[in-house]
């Protein structure tokens, strides 16, 4: 009884830094996606509006999401684990179905009356699945085949229905949300070693043999990545107008709503190229800025990770934790051309529902866990206790 009455605490005594972080991000992606689409808006709808109207509706419905799971026992999605897994692995399957909506080349959403996009169910499925397998027993993960390989099979299945899609950048999402989590569980070096060693080169090949399994596109990127103005029209364009808005905004930008790229340049710049357009009109000191939002939101979950009261906590926030800067570096990387282009949302800033429920379900999850750590040791010097 006393943890429910601790998670029924009042949401203005779950760590108010996260609290402040989120609605910063949030706020300031309603802003950035109406500036973003302004004219792309036009252009789609006749109106410059509808973007803005629609991201103002997920903002205001993910807030609401945000405070139930604020006040929601987290240890309710320990005992339905395995069926949330069971639901993010359906939808998986369906997008592979005459049910799948395909857009631009890719086939990663159902529309049932509205649109769902089981690659980010996935992320916070895994999450929740790996962190209540591992808390189960905190000598399981020295073990290979009960620790270490049932996990392996759960990258390969969900990596391998994601990478299906294709859709290569949540694979490598999901997959390494799980290594993440691993590791936080105390996973072996050799095993830390053995797994980057094979996911690099995992991806290579799959980069490498693209062309012979029905995603060449992956191949083309990876050599429009070295040098995207070889190809400025073709292949590289979306990371050469990238890399134009980011150079034209300079030190402090050409202004809010000044965006040159955004004029139907830089294609759906609402979405994943949201922060090429957020440097061409906040310049390098807006970025900054931003980045610096990004690392406090971070540092207060990762600080809510070490003081979880239990081991499930513990590894249920460290897994979104994981998966919030996962996302930032990864957007940041395509933005900048430091890797080859892959869609990948921006945590709580770029457009789109689904993306942002998720992230905010996911802080909601870990206030509750700061609601109810209330100072207590670290989590791993405290037994687990089942529930």
């Amino acid at each position: 009884m006393r943890v429910k009455h601790r998670g029924a605490k009042n949401l203005k005594q779950s760590d108010f830094v996260i609290i402040a972080m989120v609605t910063i991000l949030v706020i300031f992606g309603v802003v950035m996606v109406f500036s973003a689409s302004y004219y792309k808006s036009i252009n789609d709808s006749g109106s410059p509006y509808s973007y803005l109207i629609k991201q103002g509706v997920f903002a205001l419905t993910g807030f609401v999401i945000m405070g139930v799971c604020a006040r929601l026992d987290y240890h309710i999605f320990r005992r339905l684990s395995i069926l949330i897994l069971g639901v993010s692995l359906l939808l998986l399957l369906l997008v592979l179905t005459p049910l799948g909506v395909e857009e631009g080349g890719a086939t990663r959403a159902l529309y049932i009356g509205f649109t769902i996009m089981p690659g980010e169910i996935a992320k916070i499925a895994v999450i929740i699945f790996t962190a209540s397998y591992l808390a189960s027993d905190p000598r399981i993960i020295l073990s290979f085949s009960r620790g270490v390989l049932p996990l392996l099979l759960l990258m390969g299945v969900f990596g391998g229905l994601i990478i299906k899609q294709p859709n290569l950048s949540t694979a490598i999402t999901v997959c390494g949300i799980i290594a993440g989590i691993m590791f936080l569980a105390g996973l072996q070096w050799k095993y830390v070693i053995g797994a980057m060693i094979a996911g690099g080169g995992g991806i290579f090949g799959l980069i490498m043999i693209g062309d012979k399994i029905g995603a060449e596109h992956w191949s083309k990127r990876f050599t429009s990545f070295l040098d995207p103005f070889a190809d400025a029209l073709g292949d590289g364009f979306q990371v050469v107008q990238s890399l134009l808005a980011l150079g034209s905004g300079g030190l402090f930008g050409l202004g809010l709503g000044k965006s040159i790229q955004k004029n139907l340049y830089l294609p759906e710049p609402q979405n994943d190229f949201i922060l090429a357009i957020i440097g061409e009109e906040l310049g390098f000191i807006g970025l900054l800025a931003l980045i610096v939002v990004y690392v406090v939101l971070i540092w207060r979950c990762f600080h809510v990770c070490l003081n979880a009261p239990d081991r499930f906590g513990m590894l249920l926030s460290g897994g979104i934790t994981i998966m919030i800067g996962l996302q930032v570096i990864l957007n940041i990387a395509v933005v900048t051309s430091s890797m080859p282009p892959t869609g990948i949302a921006l945590p709580f800033v770029s457009y789109g529902g689904n993306a942002l429920w998720i992230f905010m379900a996911s802080a909601g999850m870990v206030l509750n866990i700061s609601r109810q750590s209330g100072g207590s040791a670290p989590a791993e010097r405290k037994p687990e206790k089942r529930r």
